[in-house]
């Protein structure tokens, strides 16, 4: 008799701990993800308050639209491809669920070969992704100044690079900011805080198509 009774109780037991467990997973907060920027300047937020950084005002925009993540901002003032190449490792910690990549600017300011800074970008994203790390490349453009030759190279770079490596591209970080004096700061190459705003915006659904990859 008692083992009737455990036998029959089994299903009855088994499904209150899938309705438990399904409740529980339901009502428990989503883990909040961790996307690095792995950029320059630009991304590091040069001349501002440290809250109207790029990654700051990317992470209070994701989280307006319901997104649970933490971005981390791996930005250095001045740094080149090459020099983001060599702290690539410890710039991108175990667990990073994505990475932004916007490096280039001071390559194509310095004049540098644009073969060396494709070099550069592509062992970067030959190692995030053989990390299975989702990344979002981000485009550079040369100054008109460098000469057609150096520009037509240089800006081949970015496209090409997301093409092999099957990544997405933002084809300029600084699109409706670049030339735009009143989201510049006084040097004419850095955004204001409004300019960091005017990226964002316009980057946000590249973003948002970035998180949903890392999320499968």
């Amino acid at each position: 008799m008692a083992v009737q009774i455990v036998t029959k109780l089994i299903p009855l037991i088994v499904a209150g701990a899938l309705a438990f467990s399904a409740a529980t997973a339901a009502t428990s907060p989503a883990r909040t993800m961790s996307i690095v920027v792995l950029g320059d300047s630009l991304t590091a937020g040069y001349g501002l308050p440290a809250d109207q950084a790029f990654p700051v005002q990317l992470q209070k925009a994701l989280a307006a639209k319901g997104f649970a993540v933490n971005v981390i901002n791996a930005g250095v003032s001045g740094d080149t491809s090459s020099g983001g190449l060599a702290r690539l490792d410890w710039s991108i910690s175990e667990g990073t669920d994505a990475v932004i990549v916007e490096l280039g600017a001071n390559d194509a300011l310095r004049g540098i070969s644009p073969a060396v800074t494709e070099k550069a970008l592509d062992a970067i994203l030959g190692r995030l992704t053989g990390r299975g790390i989702p990344v979002l490349l981000c485009g550079m453009l040369a100054p008109p100044n460098m000469g057609a030759d150096y520009t037509s190279a240089f800006n081949a770079i970015y496209p090409t690079l997301a093409e092999r490596h099957k990544v997405d591209l933002y084809a300029f970080f600084l699109d409706g900011v670049a030339a735009e004096r009143s989201l510049n700061q006084a040097d004419g190459l850095h955004p204001t805080a409004e300019g960091v705003a005017k990226i964002v915006e316009r980057i946000l659904p590249k973003v948002e198509d970035l998180i949903r990859r890392a999320q499968k």
